[in-house]
């Protein structure tokens, strides 16, 4: 039968919350969550900074790999099997990319590979190429395996339809993070009817399609993205607690790259300030690391880090205001100068963030970061681009939002006994 075919003598369950039980069969994918490198994402939380602000968001990139896995198995196993367009070969890689797509995910994710300029996607690929356990056992499959699955994730595989399962406009990997992240925040927005897009979910020739009498739950399913990203994934406070994460990670890199004795060595940055990143010690680095640091810097010489560092742990966040770049960009060149007047830097005081989403778009051919739009197919087979027929998913295709905010210590602005503080405080309120 061959370890690829290679079935467990009983099947494995997880119980979750979202589709109440994650089912394993196969020895290749129940051998891979058993990898030191799979469960360390166990320590890496799916939303970052966002536990900061819905208390119950403090769910792992682990629980929502497991989930595109089980979305994943249950559209293959009890949709596509048997359909003349799936190939039942694609099966195992498919599987495999939905349940390893996350895993070269850095601690709280975006915003440290903002700071170092790294890619989890490229992590991602040197995991599974690399000398890991997780290449282990894919070679056991095939020699060529890992790199099917490392294609799938990139995007590059040769089979359209097995990428377009786990990244597209209505992928498995989307329908788990918007349920899985509205539980765990508490929200209602996040929720859709997926049980109805799998059942009339089909494989076409380069990608997944949706029968046309399932048009109102992807629209609904649109929807719930676009109210998601801005009531949740784009909160202010989070942006704020995430403003002064990248700030105390930029500071610690400068004060390293000019000398500054540290009171404990940051040992687990050392690689990722000299810009030598090495696979080993990316796998070591995980979110009670970081935070084992931060604790540390709160007692720094340094007044700027330990300040900082004692905000994220203590949740002593910046206020903000709305912010226009446009139109203020002189007013906050006059801010910098105050700021740099009563002693803040405003490097690390003053901080301008965007947001910005794209809820669905159709295809533009030659635009970069092409959308693969999603299709209904029609009674008659013929398939239709979704906007074509919905008036809802229309009325927002192609119209990105974007939102700025100005973020400064407010408290340290209304208690300091600099007097310029008072100025500073009615000017960023004005």
């Amino acid at each position: 039968m061959g370890y690829k075919n290679e079935k467990l003598k009983e099947e494995k369950v997880f119980k979750d919350p979202v589709h109440r039980y994650v089912h394993v069969r196969d020895k290749v994918i129940w051998d891979i969550i058993g990898t030191r490198e799979f469960q360390r994402l166990r320590r890496i939380r799916q939303l970052g900074t966002t536990y900061l602000v819905f208390h119950g968001a403090e769910h792992s990139r682990f629980q929502h790999s497991l989930g595109v896995y089980e979305i994943v198995r249950r559209i293959i196993d009890d949709g596509f099997s048997g359909r003349p367009e799936w190939d039942e070969e694609e099966r195992l890689v498919t599987l495999c990319a939905a349940l390893l797509h996350d895993l070269g995910h850095g601690p709280f994710s975006h915003a440290f590979e903002n700071v170092f300029d790294l890619d989890h996607e490229e992590f991602t690929q040197k995991i599974l190429l690399g000398a890991t356990e997780v290449n282990a056992i894919l070679r056991k499959v095939s020699d060529q395996f890992p790199q099917k699955v490392a294609d799938v994730i990139d995007k590059t595989y040769p089979d359209k339809l097995v990428v377009s399962l786990i990244s597209s406009q209505i992928d498995a990997d989307r329908m788990d993070y918007l349920q899985r992240d509205a539980y765990y925040t508490g929200v209602s927005y996040g929720h859709f009817d997926m049980e109805r897009i799998l059942r009339v979910m089909r494989p076409a020739e380069d990608q997944a399609v949706v029968k046309s009498s399932g048009m109102h739950a992807v629209e609904d399913y649109i929807m719930s993205r676009y109210q998601m990203y801005w009531q949740v994934y784009f909160h202010p406070v989070s942006r704020s607690a995430e403003v002064i994460l990248k700030k105390v990670l930029h500071r610690a890199k400068y004060l390293y790259e000019t000398g500054y004795q540290f009171g404990q060595a940051p040992v687990h940055f050392e690689t990722f300030f000299k810009k030598e990143y090495d696979l080993e010690d990316y796998i070591a680095l995980d979110e009670g690391v970081v935070t084992t640091y931060f604790q540390m810097w709160t007692k720094e010489q340094d007044t700027i880090l330990s300040d900082l560092s004692a905000r994220f742990l203590n949740r002593r966040l910046f206020q903000y205001v709305e912010f226009n770049p446009a139109a203020e960009y002189k007013k906050l060149q006059q801010l910098e100068v105050l700021f740099n007047q009563a002693g803040l830097d405003p490097e690390y005081y003053l901080v301008v963030d965007s947001s910005s989403d794209l809820p669905y778009d159709f295809y533009r051919p030659g635009e970069e970061n092409e959308r693969l739009p999603i299709f209904l197919q029609m009674p008659n087979k013929e398939l239709r681009e979704i906007s074509r027929s919905s008036d809802v998913v229309d009325a927002i295709s192609g119209k990105r939002r974007t939102d700025h905010k100005l973020y400064f210590p407010e408290d340290l602005l209304q208690t300091g006994e600099n007097p310029l503080y008072k100025e500073i405080y009615e000017m960023l309120n004005k």
